[in-house]
Parts: C-alpha cells; sequence; structure tokens
C-alpha cells in the first residue's frame, strides 16, 4: 500500500471550485477535503508521499471517448505507446480507441489484440470501440459489454469499406445491438454529388475551402437525422459522434438528465475552437471529417455545451504524417493530433469566457464518465481510481515540435501559447506525467463499464 497526500489544491470537481486535498491508497482516491477542515495535519503523518499543489488546479483526468491511436497497421504515424503518451501529456488519463485500424476491430480476435496490447503499451487507461460493418452482425452478438463503450458505425464514406450502407443491416444493428451506438453521420449521396458539382465547375484539383462545402451541413444533417429516426422509432441508444452543425443541435435535447437521454452527441474541439476561416491560415492541418464549418456553427456549438444540448467534448485524436497531409481537398488525409492539447484548449476557451472551468470538467471527465457507465472514473471521490490531473494557471504553454509526443510530430496548434500547463498526471494514482517527462513504466488499467 502506497498513499500520496495532494494538499492546498484548487479541486474543480462536480461543478464546484474549493481549497482542499486528496487522500490516496494505491489507486483509489481515499479521502477529499477542504481546506481548513483540521484533518490535514494528521493526514500528513499517514501519507508515503506528499504534494504541495498550492497555486495549482485539481481536476479529474478527461476522458476522450473518440480517438485513433493507428495501431495495428497504421503505426507510422502513431501507435498506443506513442499516443498515450501524448494524452497523459494533456491530461487524458482515459481513452476510447475507434475500429477503423488494419485489420479492423470487427472480429472478437480483433478486439482482444487490442486489449492486449494495450495492457503491455498503453500509460493511460485504455477501451476499445466494436466496429459494425454490414455482415458482421453475429461477432456483434457474442461481445462482453462490459468491455467495450458501445458500437462504431460509419454512416459516411470516412473509412471507405466500413461504410455501413445496407439498409437492412443498419436496422438489425439498431434494432437488436442492445448497447450504445456511436456513429459518425454523414450522407455519402450528398458528398459524392457535391464532388461531382464542384469538379465538374472547378477542375479535380479543389483547395482545401472546398472541403466544407463538399461535406456540408447537408450532408451531415441528412445522415444524422436518419441515425436519430432509426434510433426514435427501433429505442436504441444513439451517441452521435464529432457534431459539427447548428442544424443538427435540433436532433439533441436538454430538457431532460443525461441518465434518461437515448440520444446523445459530442463536440470536438476542433470545432469548437477553428472556423472555416481559418482554412486560409491552416490549409490542410486542419481538415477534418466532418468540416470545420461556419463561425456561425462553431458559435452554436459553443453555446450547446454550455446549455447542456451537447453532452460531451473529445477529440477525434487522428494523426497522419504532414505527407499525407498534402495536396488539393479531395486528396490530403483529413484528421489530425489533438489529444495532448485538448484540455489546455478548453481551459483557454473557459479563461475567455465561453466555458466555466466547471463546465470544462463536466464535458471532459464527468459526463463521458456518466454518459457511457464507466466504473468508477471520471469524479474526484473516494472509492474512485485515483485519475487527476494538476493544471497550473499561471504557466503558460508555448507548443512547439520539440514539445510533441505525436508520433505524426506535427500540431495544428504549433507557435500557439496556451494560457496554462498541465504540471502533473496520475493514471490509478501513479505519477505518469511530471510536466515535463512520462514515466513509461507506468501502465493503464482496462476500462470497465457497468
Amino acid at each position: 500500500m502506497s498513499k500520496l497526500l495532494i494538499k492546498n489544491a484548487r479541486i474543480i470537481n462536480e461543478g464546484r471550485s474549493f481549497d482542499g486535498y486528496v487522500l490516496t491508497d494505491d489507486a483509489f482516491i481515499l479521502t477529499v477535503g477542504e481546506s481548513g477542515d483540521n484533518l490535514v495535519s494528521a493526514l500528513e503523518n499517514e501519507a508515503d508521499r506528499i504534494v504541495d499543489a498550492k497555486g495549482k488546479w485539481l481536476l479529474p483526468g478527461a476522458i476522450d471517448d473518440q480517438v485513433h491511436f493507428r495501431e495495428p497497421g497504421l503505426t507510422h504515424k502513431g501507435d498506443i505507446t506513442s499516443e498515450s503518451r501524448a494524452a497523459v501529456a494533456g491530461g487524458v488519463t482515459t481513452f476510447m480507441d475507434m475500429p477503423n485500424t488494419k485489420p479492423q476491430t470487427t472480429t472478437l480476435d480483433a478486439l482482444d489484440w487490442k486489449l492486449q496490447r494495450a495492457s503491455e503499451t498503453s500509460v493511460a487507461n485504455y477501451s476499445f470501440f466494436f466496429g459494425g460493418t454490414n455482415d458482421n452482425t453475429d461477432e456483434i452478438r457474442k461481445l462482453d459489454r462490459s468491455r467495450i463503450p458501445g458500437l462504431k458505425l460509419f454512416l459516411g464514406s470516412s473509412t471507405g469499406n466500413m461504410l455501413v450502407d445496407n439498409k437492412d443491416t443498419l436496422e438489425r444493428i439498431f434494432s437488436e445491438a442492445g448497447m450504445l451506438i456511436a456513429v459518425h453521420a454523414e450522407k455519402e449521396e450528398v458528398i459524392r454529388k457535391n464532388i461531382e458539382y464542384y469538379t465538374s465547375r472547378y477542375g479535380e484539383n479543389l483547395d482545401i475551402s472546398f472541403h466544407s462545402k463538399i461535406r456540408n451541413e447537408e450532408a451531415c444533417y441528412a445522415s444524422s437525422s436518419e441515425a436519430v429516426e432509426l434510433a426514435t422509432r427501433l429505442g436504441s441508444r444513439l451517441h452521435i459522434l464529432h457534431l459539427s452543425t447548428a442544424k443538427e443541435l435540433g436532433l439533441l435535447t436538454n430538457k431532460i438528465p443525461l441518465a434518461e437521454k437515448k440520444i446523445t452527441g459530442e463536440v470536438c474541439v476542433h470545432h469548437l475552437w477553428f472556423h472555416d476561416g481559418d482554412y486560409a491560415q491552416f490549409g490542410n492541418r486542419i481538415k477534418w471529417n466532418p468540416a470545420v464549418k461556419t463561425i456561425q456553427d462553431r458559435d452554436a456549438l459553443r453555446k450547446a455545451v454550455n446549455d447542456n444540448t451537447i453532452d460531451i467534448v473529445a477529440t477525434d485524436h487522428a494523426p497522419h504524417l504532414l505527407a499525407e497531409k498534402e495536396g488539393g481537398c479531395l486528396k490530403a488525409a483529413s484528421g489530425g493530433p489533438l489529444v495532448q492539447h485538448s484540455l489546455l484548449s478548453m481551459l483557454d476557451l473557459a479563461s475567455d469566457g465561453y466555458f466555466t472551468y466547471e463546465k470544462v470538467v463536466d464535458k471532459m471527465a464527468h459526463m463521458p464518465a456518466d454518459l457511457f457507465h464507466i466504473d468508477r472514473r471520471g469524479y474526484i471521490r473516494p472509492g474512485y481510481y485515483a485519475d487527476m490531473v494538476l493544471v497550473d494557471p499561471n504557466q503558460k504553454t508555448l507548443v512547439t515540435k520539440d514539445s510533441l509526443f505525436y508520433k505524426c510530430g506535427w500540431s495544428p496548434f504549433e507557435n500557439y501559447t496556451f494560457k496554462h500547463s498541465i504540471s502533473s498526471t496520475y493514471v490509478n494514482g501513479v505519477l505518469v506525467y511530471d510536466g515535463k517527462n512520462v514515466d513509461d513504466s507506468v501502465k493503464g488499467l482496462e476500462v470497465r463499464y457497468v
């Protein structure tokens, strides 16, 4: 047994900010208290290690429900080791990885391989979505639902042959899955029509400014509204990933608590930070699917985070080599690395008045834990796993190539200075990141769902 006492911290947790302390016992939180309750001196005698966090904030570790860590098969641009290191350096202590690897995570064997690999290499807590296809419903029926966050369906062309476009299969999955269904919702027919329209007028080498015209509001809404219709009619549990348009927000509600919602939504940090006017500066570095949309869409998404229409904030972290990001908008790869700077970016938006710091914690830690029914994570509570992050609000972070943990070696935030810094990250009570270095001897745990 090893007890850690973090004292004199500004704890931001469960809608409150207060000066206090946390005592951990191995992997778990033992005690949470407020400064001035006269218990700290006794706990100091009990602790094996004491951290004086005066001037720093203590947050529950962020939970990212959508990352692409590229292993197996695409490890030239990322792997579980490198990207989990980036995650903890950014205050993300738990991740849920997507199935579009090589091979795809669409069989039980592929899922078991990932779980085993992560147990050996991930410094963060780990979990993996299972991918649905047009022909793997038998495998879906065999899943242990306590070991996966849900089923991932691609309803657009983002990942080629993982596109689920058979109507009978969709009906069967939505009616029989019996688990959360997370969807990438972009309508393939609309995308193809838009490509044909713009290439016929401007040629094949369309620049990046056309990306949001091709993957436009219509493409997103047509697909997400169909998913909502299916889920509503069949009583399914639907989670819409990376919402990017104001129009789609009408498919969600904030009139009922999260625990009662059958249809929930996620927004990613890039859709809260960038808009289509930024293509001129950042080019293909901010090319994602779904595309970054208008400033009006961005502002509507920010409002929806604040009023709880949108339930959680994630990244869709998807590293590519810069060489793969070259070319016109029909050629350059979509996606980019974000997990090292997602919490910092949200804290910056909070400092600029768009959110409260309590709201950032809610959307990046509490709500992901609640939405996916994660076992004892996402909160600073006695009995919960000690996944915690110390943030220094007075130390800025300049993003440079040398500071990146990503295997791909670049970031859309390069040369930007964040107002805060990640001082240290604890995974299951163990210091894994000290503000500069990652301790590779630390290994995260498999996430369980209850």
